[in-house]
């Protein structure tokens, strides 16, 4: 354990420290982030080069996770990607699992199960969830009733520093007139509001360390009799375990900042006898249903839980959705919305496809201004690195990418007669590259593996279908053709298909129409016959390009 100042010593040092951050010393990573503590951008400055101390508060697993969740493990989840792969920093994150809780308590009375049993379950949904989202996992994941004896000595340490108190019922509550003014750096000390409580409490502002067993609840033994944690202690005694009393990054959802965030804070700072212990605090928006000032929960019964979403929209999806608005503001969620990020994904496929088309000398094209889409991607680069130093914008990552796709199908646009055009393969080759490269970075895989078994039935289909259109094209070709004239005989004017090939003719416009209601369409031009095949997911309301493929004559 840690050796404690003498008493009094935080107290006049909080005074003089008061609510005011401290810019951190260290090593500045040229990003800058919108710090909660600030209520402003500040620069990243970690405390050791190249890497980031990360703490996240995890779920209270009562429950399925829902798209409120999500949104916020998926925001942040982007954040970290970015520090790591773009910035070339190490994120040591740390995530706590609440499996004791009062929420826990309550749906183990009701499910007649233990609460140990219920929380192992929801928190096996939880991962698997995060999984599916594509969301990479903590270092480690830390439950708290693994860490009932640190929990316990934490709070002894709070009390050895005259910051908290016990009552006679054996309750433990954080004493918030001990710290002075230094409570509320989140949210300022007006805004506080007292937890329910007994009247041993010295201000109604105070908050449970400890709470006192009652009868049917879990319960762990303590100086203070038998009990188990307050929610706001986990947190503290979990990050300070790992981290230490220095930490880089704090994250969470907005509607934590107060007061668990707060009462975190405080915690921290009164068992390290510091003036600041997370020097940065951000915090994801709220998502709202569309039409609704309500934010998504389970408490107000309006959520969509992961699974059920899941069954219509894919984690490429969700996650472009996430990408289009800024991390930290709200953000609606509807069909409409979910489809803008669904079409986004379609365009830059489209444009993959037929970039590929021309790179393999299928689709013909007008010469290329090969400069110029060089200086665009050089362009874009330079945009994106801008903009994700600046608090992380993927707003503006995700127009500067559909800015250099749309440059790039300018140039993509097929002509009827083939002529001598210089050809440019190389370019559309680096476009591809990196969209695919920034986009893998965010987390969106754009090849949109589902496995082994899916990728080879897709290979199977798109085989199939481009040889039922080759074998049509071919028929078509000879249906068209005209017989020779004989000698001495009169030359039409317009030769035509004789009357006999007119069925083949019929079949092949009859098989075009048919493969259009399942999702094939085949283009036919002058030079080439080109097809392409909409494929949509269960449930889906909209389909999104999977293939395109050209078979010349």
């Amino acid at each position: 354990g840690r050796v404690a100042p003498s008493p009094g010593t935080s107290y006049s040092f909080a005074l003089r420290v008061g609510k005011k951050w401290t810019r951190p010393t260290g090593y500045d990573t040229g990003l800058k982030t919108y710090n909660s503590l600030t209520k402003q951008k500040e620069p990243l400055i970690l405390a050791q080069e190249g890497i980031a101390t990360w703490y996240s508060c995890g779920p209270t697993v009562y429950d399925h996770a829902h798209l409120g969740h999500a949104c916020s493990y998926v925001r942040f989840d982007i954040i970290q990607r970015v520090l790591s792969r773009v910035f070339g920093i190490n994120v040591i994150h740390v995530m706590v699992i609440t499996d004791i809780d009062d929420k826990i308590i309550r749906r183990a009375l009701e499910k007649s199960v233990s609460p140990t049993v219920l929380a192992r379950m929801y928190e096996e949904e939880f991962k698997n969830d995060m999984l599916a989202l594509k969301v990479l996992p903590p270092a480690v994941y830390l439950r708290v009733t693994e860490n009932i004896p640190q929990i316990v000595a934490f709070i002894e340490g709070i009390i050895r520093n005259e910051h908290a108190y016990a009552t006679k019922q054996g309750d433990v509550y954080f004493d918030i007139g001990s710290i002075g003014d230094r409570y509320g750096k989140l949210m300022g000390a007006g805004d506080a509001t007292g937890e329910p409580g007994d009247r041993e409490k010295r201000d109604s502002r105070d908050f449970a360390l400890w709470k006192a067993s009652k009868p049917q609840e879990p319960s762990w033994e303590s100086p203070w009799g038998k009990g188990r944690p307050g929610w706001h202690i986990e947190c503290s005694t979990i990050a300070s375990s790992v981290f230490g009393s220095q930490l880089d990054i704090h994250s969470g959802g907005i509607d934590l900042a107060f007061p668990h965030h707060e009462n975190e804070i405080a915690q921290c700072e009164a068992y390290h006898q510091c003036g600041q212990w997370g020097n940065y605090f951000l915090h994801s928006g709220h998502l709202h249903l569309k039409g609704s000032a309500e934010k998504m929960s389970k408490s107000l019964n309006n959520y969509i839980t992961i699974k059920d979403f899941l069954e219509s929209y894919s984690a490429n999806e969700f996650r472009m959705f996430c990408l289009l608005t800024k991390y930290r503001s709200a953000i609606d969620y509807s069909d409409a919305s979910l489809n803008e990020a669904r079409s986004s994904l379609a365009t830059i496929t489209a444009f993959t496809h037929d970039a590929q088309a021309y790179m393999r000398g299928q689709l013909q094209c007008p010469a290329v201004e090969e400069g110029a889409l060089w200086e665009r991607l050089a362009e874009t680069k330079a945009n994106v690195v801008r903009a994700l130093a600046d608090d992380f914008d993927t707003p503006r990552v995700v127009n500067a990418i559909m800015s250099l796709v749309y440059h790039g199908n300018r140039h993509l646009q097929p002509i009827t007669k083939p002529d001598r055009s210089p050809r440019s393969p190389a370019v559309f080759g680096a476009f591809l590259a990196y969209i695919r490269e920034v986009f893998e970075v965010l987390g969106v895989d754009l090849l949109d593996r589902k496995g082994a078994h899916s990728v080879d039935s897709s290979g199977t289909l798109e085989n199939v279908v481009e040889q039922l259109a080759r074998f049509r094209s071919d028929v078509r070709a000879f249906a068209l053709s005209v017989q020779d004239t004989p000698p001495g005989e009169p030359t039409h004017a317009s030769p035509s298909p004789c009357s006999e090939k007119l069925p083949l003719l019929k079949a092949c416009d009859t098989l075009r129409k048919d493969l259009a209601s399942m999702g094939v369409h085949i283009r036919v031009s002058v030079c080439v016959c080109q097809w392409r095949l909409l494929q949509g997911g269960r449930g889906r309301q909209s389909y999104s390009v999977s293939f395109i493929k050209i078979v010349k004559h």
